[in-house]
């Protein structure tokens, strides 16, 4: 068996010109391995391709070119198998509002071919943690709870792959760390997920393995701590308790740049300077402090990094 749960070798896609639109491509020479059992992030923009891949494993979009393998079925060879190792939850939350979640688990199950004997439409709300609304109308959900059951709805047929669309996407913190544990537990059963999202604490936070695409292209595929001891890096921005002209030369020595008439920002990498050290250089300098603001790293600083 291999060790892999997906495996794509030189993947293209582009996109036919149509009207005033010219030709789009949407995936450049893809390579990628997901291993068996891992909780895999792929990050990107809008509009870097994470959609279009996730379309073509779903059968919904044809690739161009390449190699894409699930579960060790080549999509071209054998589609039908390489479709039933996977679930996916799209962006999108999709009900009848007049069905029960029960109701619908069921009837999806059904669609997938699963015995009815062999459904198990109440064990996966109570995975879900839905168990008590399975006979409530969908309608009636808070949007939480129907997030859940789009993960129920694409475990039905048990698939060893769980594709994650943006899952957390526009919900508050509450409901977002909600789902992570939902996320692990399916995990830790066996499953592998491969998860597409647009935070970087949610991949921090979950993932084993982290890809990132921008504009079609592979710009980096590395373990978790590998990756993020690339881009540790912050921005502190001092107000200070007068103005000044130009920055001094022994703040400037350490990455100091104006902005504002009485505010200087550095950026740093905490491995390597502390925050003490830029704290004594500015009261060498002669200045006091006003106020101090942070900012961590977020993923356009990531791309700016790993692009330069």
């Amino acid at each position: 068996m291999n060790k892999n749960a997906i495996e794509i070798k030189n993947l293209n896609k582009t996109y036919k010109a149509s009207g005033k639109s010219s030709a789009k491509l949407a995936l450049d020479d893809i390579n990628l391995d997901i291993p068996r059992g891992s909780i895999f992030g792929l990050l990107g923009p809008n509009g870097a391709g994470k959609s279009t891949l996730i379309n073509i494993m779903a059968g919904l979009v044809v690739k161009s070119s390449g190699q894409m393998t699930i579960w060790d079925h080549d999509i071209d060879v054998n589609p039908r198998n390489a479709k039933a190792s996977i679930g996916i939850v799209p962006q999108e939350i999709s009900f009848d509002p007049f069905f029960t979640p029960v109701q619908i688990l069921d009837l999806m199950g059904g669609l997938y071919g699963v015995p009815k004997k062999e459904r198990r439409s109440m064990e996966l709300l109570e995975t879900m943690g839905l168990a008590d609304k399975a006979q409530s109308y969908t309608r009636a959900l808070s949007g939480g709870m129907k997030r859940r059951l789009m993960v129920a709805k694409a475990m039905v047929h048990s698939p060893p792959i769980l594709v994650l669309d943006e899952p957390t996407a526009g919900v508050d913190i509450e409901l977002r760390k909600a789902l992570w544990d939902n996320v692990r537990a399916l995990n830790a059963r066996g499953v592998t997920i491969l998860l597409t999202t647009h935070y970087l604490e949610e991949a921090e936070e979950l993932c084993d393995r982290i890809a990132i695409i921008n504009h079609g292209k592979m710009i980096a595929c590395e373990d978790k701590e590998t990756l993020l001891s690339r881009i540790d890096n912050k921005e502190i921005r001092f107000r200070l308790d007068r103005t000044f002209d130009a920055v001094p030369e022994n703040l400037s020595a350490l990455g100091g740049e104006k902005t504002g008439s009485r505010s200087i920002i550095f950026r740093y990498s905490p491995g390597e300077r502390q925050v003490g050290e830029l704290i004594a250089a500015i009261q060498s300098a002669g200045y006091g402090i006003a106020d101090i603001s942070t900012k961590d790293s977020d993923l356009e600083d990531v791309f700016l990094q790993l692009t330069r």
